[in-house]
């Protein structure tokens, strides 16, 4: 179900894209220099999977997991703060930034992210999340479901080797060594299993512009896309002073 047509003073801007693509980081340099609030969706999935680890719910069970994310959608249950360089995540009170951030909580995410039941439980938050525009958000599907509205869209990819890579250089910073093989085989399976679910697949929309990071910097990529959305934003500015 898609939202109706927003007014909003500053964009939303959706940057989608398949794992170890860099959303992250870019995310978070985009939104730093526009001065908008950054919003990591995949958060809230990693949320849900941690919370149904806990539970003993299993990953593939529907009805179980959307019973999960609903408790975690009521008020209070679930914050995110991004006010510093990470995303800041509480369920009751207790931060489980740490805990989500693993690879294993990464397939989690897919896994449970695939479920109708969970993303409707999600989609809401989502959505409010980002209501009124001057925000960044990055995910799989904000462009193609949660915002099809945005006005600045972005499909954020790179090769899988180099989206591997990246992975795996994240992981071994934070004190885990996979091999690339492992790293490889388990980026290929989420790209198979986010861009073929029958709810929500990973998809570039047909509006959003495509940014292949392979063969670009950081800087690059960002100056990209805030070139972009600056042009989007005096756009708005225009129409809204013509009204």
């Amino acid at each position: 179900m898609s939202e109706p047509r927003a007014r909003r003073l500053r964009p939303v801007v959706a940057i989608d894209g398949p794992a170890g693509a860099g959303k992250s980081t870019v995310t978070k340099r985009v939104a730093d220099r526009l001065g908008y609030t950054r919003v990591d969706t995949g958060a809230l999935y990693r949320a849900v999977a941690f919370a149904c680890r806990e539970q003993g719910v299993d990953w593939a069970d529907a009805a179980g997991t959307g019973q999960v994310a609903s408790r975690l959608a009521a008020p209070g249950a679930l914050s995110l703060s991004t006010s510093g360089p990470d995303t800041k995540v509480e369920i009751l009170g207790r931060d489980v930034s740490g805990a989500i951030r693993t690879l294993d909580m990464g397939q989690g995410a897919s896994i449970v992210s695939a479920h109708e039941p969970v993303r409707a439980a999600l989609l809401d938050i989502q959505r409010e999340l980002g209501r009124a525009g001057g925000v960044v958000l990055e995910g799989r599907d904000i462009g193609s479901v949660v915002f099809p509205d945005a006005e600045a869209k972005f499909y954020l990819t790179a090769s899988v080797e180099v989206r591997a890579e990246r992975r795996r250089l994240e992981l071994s910073a934070k004190g885990t060594a996979p091999p690339i093989e492992q790293v490889l085989s388990e980026v290929l399976e989420r790209d198979r299993r986010d861009s073929t679910r029958p709810v929500a697949p990973l998809v570039q929309a047909a509006d959003a512009i495509l940014v292949d990071s392979s063969g670009q910097t950081v800087d690059e990529v960002v100056e990209t896309i805030v070139r972009e959305v600056e042009h989007i934003a005096r756009r708005l500015a225009r129409q809204e002073q013509a009204r």
